[in-house]
């Protein structure tokens, strides 16, 4: 609605003009308003305070422009006046429109790793074919070279795995010691045609979980977990036998057996529980990453960008509880840098290891049916819960009835219907929590649902099944 044309009141207190005078007036300083409001709501959505500071002192000047060349049209003939409002509305709808569409533009993320965690929409599918890296995954994790050094020069080491590095030109052994615990383990530096390069690990820390060791994506780093060895020692000489450094030259006594050779490692702190330790490409600079005496880190991972790592934790008595029943250890995910500082993801306690998506923006994990995705970069992070327990039932459910229904084809259906057709309210027997997540893209999260028990020696899984969350921003993040 226009400025009413009656009482021509100036805000300046000056005396009243014509009737005309004062329309024009008023509607040029309305359009300029108009167009000035525009202008700067661009502003506030794409500069700095600082640069809207700035913009408000042109916009200022603007303003005292625009007003000195309306009173300069006012004072001209009447004619002129139809022609210079029409031109100033149309130029006022032309910065609207283009306004809109710059907005619109500013607001719309560019990639997924943009979009906050809380602003993620999710689309769920059930029962899709296994993830491509799942079926790559190598199971022989031996380079042959390095086996055939440890067959031939050291044959009381076990080795255990082999790790490549990225750019393939060395590799980490893995190997046990005769005399040592069965799941404790030592570190070798080699190149990858099998040659020994240097001892990574001092003889009084001993590794585990050596599914864990890893270099960092651009092989400047590595990353292993270990805790301090528990070792014999010596016994005393017993009361009235002769230390060898006091028996007589030439009487037969026993060998006394000659000092070891080993190379000299610099002093490193030692943990009674499982801490994560990192060293240079080179072997050097060993020192803890993590130091929080009393939790058990059981595992870690490197995101893509080499920065921080994803790892899970859990206290001595959780883990031994978890023991005693033959149970997948539970631990919470947190997230820590290179320099050592450690922020806790959650305070919930889960089975399944944590993944990070292939930007390395976020981090995925599964808690029972749940998936909970994190972010991992913002200076506010924030989180998201995927609730699945109705929709992989329902998957379960119809998993059930096409299993039922190929393997009883040509059986009656009606006996078929009173034997085999379970009640709505029951679990179906496939319906298990998600133990694996595998984040092949930043759009395609893939999730293993399974029944896992553990034996002594084995572990079984049943009902291996694979499923998807198709990921993308919410529509309000759009407007």
């Amino acid at each position: 609605m226009l400025p009413d044309s009656q009482g021509p009141l100036r805000s300046d207190g000056c005396s009243p003009r014509e009737d005309h005078d004062f329309i024009d007036f008023n509607i040029g300083a309305f359009l300029s308003s108009l167009a000035s409001k525009q202008t700067r709501g661009l502003i506030d959505l794409t500069e700095s305070s600082t640069t809207k500071q700035s913009a408000a002192l042109i916009e200022q000047r603007k303003d005292k422009k625009l007003f000195v060349a309306i009173s300069f049209f006012n004072s001209k003939d009447k004619k002129t006046s139809p022609l210079i409002i029409t031109s100033l509305a149309m130029l006022t709808l032309l910065v609207v429109s283009c306004t809109s569409i710059t907005q619109r533009q500013d607001v719309r993320p560019l990639v997924l790793r943009d979009v906050p965690a809380q602003r993620l929409a999710y689309r769920f599918e059930s029962d899709v074919a296994i993830p491509a890296e799942v079926i790559n995954e190598n199971a022989d994790d031996k380079i042959e070279a390095i086996q055939t050094d440890f067959n031939t020069r050291r044959q009381n080491d076990a080795l255990v795995r082999t790790v490549r590095s990225p750019d393939g030109q060395r590799a980490l052994a893995l190997y046990g010691i005769a005399d040592e615990p069965s799941q404790e383990f030592h570190v070798d530096m080699y190149s990858a045609d099998g040659r020994f390069l240097r001892n990574l690990t001092p003889p009084d820390l001993a590794c585990v979980f050596p599914e864990t060791v890893a270099w960092s994506p651009d092989g400047n780093f590595m990353t292993f977990i270990a805790h301090k060895g528990v070792k014999p020692t010596p016994t005393p000489t017993p009361p009235g036998a002769i230390p060898p450094d006091m028996a007589i030259p030439g009487e037969v006594g026993e060998a006394t057996p000659l000092p070891s050779i080993a190379p000299a490692f610099p002093a490193v702190p030692l943990f009674s529980t499982e801490q994560i330790y990192i060293c240079n490409r080179d072997g050097y600079d060993l020192k803890p990453l993590t130091s929080r005496e009393g939790l058990i880190y059981f595992y870690a991972s490197w995101a893509p960008d080499n920065h921080p790592l994803v790892a899970l934790a859990c206290k001595e008595s959780e883990w031994d509880a978890r023991e005693k029943q033959f149970k997948l250890p539970v631990g919470r995910p947190r997230l820590i840098t290179l320099d050592g500082k450690e922020r806790l993801l959650d305070d919930e306690l889960t089975e399944a290891l944590p993944a990070w998506c292939p930007d390395s923006s976020k981090i995925a994990d599964a808690f029972d049916t749940d998936v909970m995705i994190y972010d991992a970069t913002s200076n506010k992070p924030t989180q998201a819960r995927i609730r699945l327990r109705d929709a992989l039932i329902a998957a379960s459910r119809g998993y059930e009835e096409r299993s039922a229904g190929g393997k009883k084809k040509n059986e009656n259906n009606e006996s078929k219907a009173v034997e085999t057709r379970p009640a709505e309210s029951a679990i179906p027997a496939s319906f298990n929590p998600i133990i694996r997540l595998e984040w092949s893209s930043p759009e395609k999260l893939f999730l293993e649902t399974a029944y896992v028990r553990l034996m002594p020696n084995d572990t079984i899984s049943t009902f291996q099944r694979w499923h998807l969350l198709v990921l993308s921003p919410q529509a309000t993040g759009l407007r």
